[in-house]
């Protein structure tokens, strides 16, 4: 009897098997998930440099739309804008509320990278106020033109201590002496005390810059200081014989004006001081020579610097040990005022340097 025929017999179905044989398909095992891995924001460089010949300068408009940060990706597309395809070095934002502030570093990142472009060095300080209502971020910044726009150099002019009931007087005059022209004022950046005299500040910077860049910040939150300080950039009007030279300078203190001729300077982003000691204070100094070292320049080379500590007492340790580090027979222009805020909670100030490479 052949097999089929016993098959059916016993009632079973006649199976047919193809010519593979009796190996059954294998199932396929699940694909495993990929987990995406995102790539952390780089940090900003910490100098860079540019000629000082090129040198544009913007603030962005103030907007009160959305939290911290939608406001600063708003803010750096209004400044791409305004730099109109010129190379942006350097960006400075001035936070009010109670947004994170290391969040700029990661946004000014994150929208240079997605645009293929280098990232500036940055600042980033807290401050009391800023004049509209629910705005957190107004950002500064300084673009290299392909083309020269400042043939014969720019002025970095120390912020002009004064009261709020003059807050521009000092900075108008102080302009006038060295002999700029109102035009020739490129930017300027008001502190304040308080925002009720906003309304005078702005009408002296328009008036006597009419096409300046203005800025104009409360430092804290709350203040029982009158105190406005106004500093600028002027573009010059006549070449100066050397790298850079400093209007009424005070051994030991600061300049009132520097003079900083056609060619290369170095800019840098904020260097962090931690702690309160006097060492604490010299390693910062230290850091910030490295960067400056690290583009062929030097803090002796200090052109212009701005400070941001947080209290009196540490603003006082600054003024005994900068000298250590700065040529004190050159001492640069400098803008040195108590902010509310770093964006690290540990920081007791911060400092940011233009110098020239000679």
């Amino acid at each position: 009897m052949s097999i089929a025929r016993t098959v059916l017999l016993l009632g079973l179905p006649l199976l047919f098997f193809s010519s593979s044989g009796l190996a059954l398909k294998k199932k396929k095992k699940p694909e495993k998930e990929i987990t995406q891995v995102l790539e952390l924001p780089k940090d900003p460089p910490l100098a860079l440099t540019a000629q000082s010949q090129r040198l544009v300068f913007h603030v962005s408009p103030l907007s009160s739309k959305g939290l911290l940060s939608q406001q600063t990706r708003d803010a750096l597309k209004a400044l791409f804008r305004s730099a109109r395809g010129a190379n942006i070095i350097r960006l400075r934002a001035f936070v009010a509320g109670s947004g994170d502030l290391r969040r700029v570093s990661a946004i000014v990142s994150e929208e240079f990278t997605e645009r293929r472009l280098g990232i500036p060095v940055l600042s980033t300080v807290q401050v009391g106020a800023l004049p509209v209502e629910g705005t957190q971020v107004v950002m500064e910044s300084i673009a290299a033109e392909k083309k020269v726009v400042n043939p014969n150099g720019i002025a970095l002019i120390s912020g002009q201590p004064s009261t709020m009931k003059d807050p521009a007087g000092p900075l108008i005059a102080a302009v006038r002496e060295a002999g700029f022209d109102a035009a020739s004022v490129l930017r300027v950046t008001c502190f304040l005390s308080n925002l009720d005299g906003l309304g005078r500040a702005r009408e002296q910077i328009a008036g006597a810059f009419p096409k300046a860049a203005a800025n104009f910040v409360q430092l804290q939150r709350a203040s029982l200081e009158d105190l406005a300080e106004c500093e600028a950039v002027a573009r010059l009007k006549t070449k100066p014989s050397r790298p850079v030279e400093f209007l009424k300078p005070t051994a030991g203190k600061y300049s009132q004006i520097a003079i900083v001729a056609p060619g290369k300077i170095a800019l840098t982003g904020m260097q962090l001081a931690f702690r309160f000691q006097d060492e604490d204070v010299r390693l910062a100094f230290g850091r910030l020579a490295k960067a400056l070292e690290g583009v062929d320049s030097s803090l002796k080379n200090a052109a212009m610097t701005n400070f941001y500590p947080l209290t009196t007492a540490t603003a006082d340790r600054v003024r005994k040990i900068r000298f250590e580090f700065y040529d004190p027979a050159k001492p640069p222009a400098s803008t040195m005022l108590l902010f509310e805020g770093l964006p690290s909670l540990d920081a007791a100030f911060g400092v940011d340097v233009i110098a020239v490479n000679p």
